[in-house]
């Protein structure tokens, strides 16, 4: 027989941002933001599932604690309403369109049952009673007591620090004309639908909501329950033989099941002191049944230690009650649903008991508000330690609201969520600077990874200096029209020190940079210049300048600087009588002139094009040629110095990246540790991070530069693939300060990834204090964009010729062939 639904709803009313019974039962509802799934540590679990029980002790007799945690299959929608994306952006987001992920939400609601309630049971539901009058008028001062007890159990889990707690009001509980509320949400189950859609709910062939066919196991009886709960379990897909990876002992029924599906706890506060009575009584019985039944003893004992517990370790005495509602649209899909949910329960070694007679009583006390009316008849006797063990307690990942970041991937689903690894952390106070280190074995997606992160911050506005030694950063260079620097015979490569761009004057950094150029170029590392020498060079440059103030028709370079020294500078001398030993400036003209026209390097100082590099915002060095060179290596570090000092120092309110890649084994060879420890000590002060890359474990320990210089001065620290390490990792660990959930974290990298999807994993910890394990999953325009495989590097480069060059072109016609190729 049809009912109508406003004839049956237990819900009288929404008031005061509560929810009203027709039994006289007040709900407040808290939406819950839980930890992120694979972030919890051991003692964090522990600590978090102490900080619940504290919490549950808080509220008072007749009490229930309804937790109801939503999970539903969703798609990611992309954004293609910003005008300014480029593309490989928009790649992107056409890559992970309509990506499937488990969107979470969590609702935690706290319900005081009137004094004197007669408790439901599955033949006594408000569901099947014909008429629904409150027993109890409410007293304001009862209802403020509970809300005083709800405020307080909302700060001790707060102050945990693993969980907030955001009271609902009462426009969220109610539904309005555009608006579906929580309580329609439940009822149609519609967590993301449109308010307009209402649903029959039918009970006769199995639960059925509108066209979702449902089904529903309990954990409602202590024989299903698992011989052993705790806080954690090992998650074995991640663990190895070095390290136990830790998941929430309830983690297989929440975010680990990919399915539609409610997971709904519930805990029951009665009068533990008649509770304990009933169980005292309990036990004198099976104590006389005892000799005509082994059961009977058994059970007498099991009752007798019960209270022995609750007694002498002060345990709260609870009913419990955890049931699953998992539905699909499809009903051939049914079987598959039971596979799956009987599969996350048998992980925690409990039977799966599906519920048919008594789903509807049930699903109908998860109405919100309306948990009071549970059938306690499907509850159990336990402890509020034992209880919490089965609380969800953990959700997916989640985007940063900063609105500056980096694209990663959800460990589970690869679902986009937005990364910031620079600004929150230090505006938080986990880090204290920007600059990142990153690890990474050869093959591990290292190179993806940092083409990744460096073509995010260069669309975000950000000044980027790369020094590379394997040709990494060229296609994205190329893709964002940037100047790239490199040796080859044919083209080598070329600087201009002395050319002074629009908006930026010769001031005495500028001067300072080129003075050090010129002693490097004329001294040895083990001779040292005096004072005379140098005033002398100083003297030089403010006169060149100036006759190029003078004369437009000069070309600011080396050739002409030389031809200064040699028409001008030398009459200057001579009229000031400077003598040879306090500047030999033969000395100095002889030992430059390779560099000038017709020398062996005259091409090195002399450039005209890629000339105003403070203004250009992506740069690379390409040091792979030269990184032995005893002449071109020296001068060319010496020229990226002073090529990011000077976007350091002059570009205000722009955030600057310097990324050193293995050239920071020769940088710091050829005398320039000291330069990378200042960089990595003051770039923070003029809003720029600083990014050494390494690939080898041994470049660590053998290195006193990064040891004590990078490693301490980088709060952001980037690891990728270790498992080839993972029998000598503690000495990595130690180095890097690295914590045991890091470890971890850390060696699960890459351990159990999705066959059917191409990426790899990153592991970024954050001032020791966040650290995740994310994805680095790519479009196809992007993973042809960062490759390093030389015959994909030349399929690209060919694509491009066709068209002019264009590499955007060419990608974009490469990756429709390749993909033409595949669905054949």
């Amino acid at each position: 027989m049809e009912k109508e639904m406003h004839t049956i709803l237990p819900i009288m009313d929404v008031q005061h941002d509560c929810i009203l019974s027709k039994y006289g039962d007040i709900t407040v509802v808290f939406q819950a933001v839980l930890p992120e799934i694979f972030t919890l540590s051991d003692q964090e679990y522990e600590a978090f599932h102490q900080s619940w029980v504290k919490a549950i002790k808080i509220l008072p007799k007749f009490s229930v604690l309804h937790k109801q945690d939503w999970f539903i299959d969703s798609k990611y929608e992309p954004n293609f309403a910003k005008e300014d994306t480029s593309f490989l952006s928009r790649s992107s987001e056409f890559f992970f369109n309509e990506r499937p992920f488990l969107d979470h939400s969590c609702y935690i609601l706290l319900t005081k049952k009137p004094s004197g309630r007669k408790a439901s049971s599955s033949l006594f539901s408000n569901l099947i009673r014909s008429s629904l009058v409150p027993q109890q008028t409410l007293n304001t001062q009862l209802l403020q007591d509970f809300i005083d007890s709800t405020g307080q159990f909302k700060r001790i889990l707060e102050d945990s620090g693993f969980i907030k707690l955001r009271r609902l009001t009462n426009d969220e509980l109610r539904s309005h004309s555009r608006k579906i509320g929580l309580i329609e949400k439940y009822c149609f189950l519609s967590e993301k639908e449109s308010p307009f859609v209402f649903k029959d709910i039918s009970f006769d062939d199995g639960l059925q909501v509108g066209d979702k066919h449902c089904q529903m196991y309990t954990l409602g009886d202590a024989a299903d329950l698992p011989a052993i709960c705790g806080t954690r379990i090992n998650f074995d897909r991640y663990s190895t033989d070095k390290t136990k990876f830790s998941i929430g002992f309830a983690s297989t029924l929440g975010q680990l099941l990919s399915c539609n599906h409610i997971y709904n706890q519930y805990l029951f506060v009665e009068d533990a002191q008649k509770t304990l009575q009933k169980l005292e009584s309990k036990r004198l019985r099976l104590q006389s049944l005892s000799a005509y039944s082994r059961e009977n003893s058994i059970a007498r004992d099991a009752t007798n230690d019960f209270l022995n517990e609750a007694i002498s370790k002060q345990r709260l005495a609870v009913k419990a009650h955890f049931n699953v509602l998992a539905w699909t649209e499809n009903k051939e899909e049914l079987k598959d649903l039971k596979n799956k949910v009987s599969s996350a329960l048998a992980q925690m070694d409990a039977a799966a008991k599906q519920e048919t007679v008594g789903a509807a009583q049930i699903f109908w006390a998860g109405i919100p508000g309306n948990a009071a009316d549970f059938p306690m008849n499907d509850t159990f006797d336990t402890f509020t330690e034992q209880a919490v063990c089965f609380f969800n307690m953990e959700t997916g990942y989640r985007s940063s609201l900063s609105p500056f970041g980096i694209r990663l991937g959800d460990r589970l689903t690869g679902k986009p969520v937005h990364v910031d690894v620079s600004d929150e952390p230090v505006k938080m106070g986990i880090c204290t600077n920007r600059n990142k280190f990153i690890l990474g074995p050869s093959g591990s997606g290292k190179s993806f990874f940092t083409n990744h992160m460096v073509r995010s911050y260069y669309e975000q506005g950000t000044h980027i200096v790369l020094v590379d030694v394997g040709n990494s950063y060229k296609g994205l260079c190329d893709m964002v029209g940037g100047y790239y620097f490199t040796y080859d015979e044919k083209n080598p490569i070329r600087f201009n020190p002395f050319y002074i761009g629009e908006g930026d004057s010769l001031d005495t950094e500028k001067k300072e940079s080129i003075k050090t150029l010129l002693l490097a170029l004329w001294k040895k590392d083990n001779e040292s210049f005096n004072r005379s020498e140098y005033v002398a060079l100083s003297n030089a440059l403010q006169l060149y300048y100036e006759k190029l103030g003078s004369h437009k028709e000069l070309f600011p370079c080396f050739n002409s600087f030389y031809d200064f020294l040699k028409d001008d500078f030398v009459k200057v001398l001579e009229g000031d009588k400077v003598k040879e030993k306090d500047f030999d400036v033969n000395n100095f003209m002889y030992v430059l002139r390779p560099y000038y026209k017709g020398g062996e390097f005259d091409y090195l100082l002399n450039a005209t094009e890629n000339l105003d590099l403070l203004k250009e915002p992506f740069i690379v060095f390409e040091l792979d040629n030269i990184k032995d060179h005893p002449i071109l290596f020296p001068v060319v570090t010496i020229i990226i110095m002073e090529v990011f000092i000077n976007k350091m120092r002059k570009l205000k309110g722009i955030r600057k990246m310097i990324l050193i890649e293995e050239a920071w084994k020769a940088i710091a060879k050829e005398g320039m540790a000291e330069y990378i420890k200042y960089l990595f000590k003051t770039v923070r002060k003029f809003f720029g991070e600083a990014i050494v890359v390494t690939q080898e474990v041994e470049d660590i320990i053998s290195s006193p530069v990064v040891k004590q210089a990078i490693i301490n001065n980088s709060d952001c620290k980037i690891l990728l693939d270790q498992s080839k390490y993972q029998n000598k990792f503690d000495q990595i660990q130690e180095l890097l300060g690295l914590t045991e959930k890091e470890k971890a974290l850390v060696l699960s990298v890459n351990k159990a990834n999705d066959p059917d999807k191409k990426y790899k994993e990153v592991f970024i910890s954050l001032g020791g204090m966040q650290s995740k394990v994310y994805r680095t999953e790519v479009s196809l325009e992007e993973y042809l964009t960062y490759t390093t495989e030389e015959t994909e590097k030349l399929k690209v480069q060919q694509y491009a010729k066709k068209f002019d060059r264009d590499i955007k072109k060419g990608i974009t016609v490469l990756a429709l062939d390749m993909r033409s190729v595949n669905t054949k």
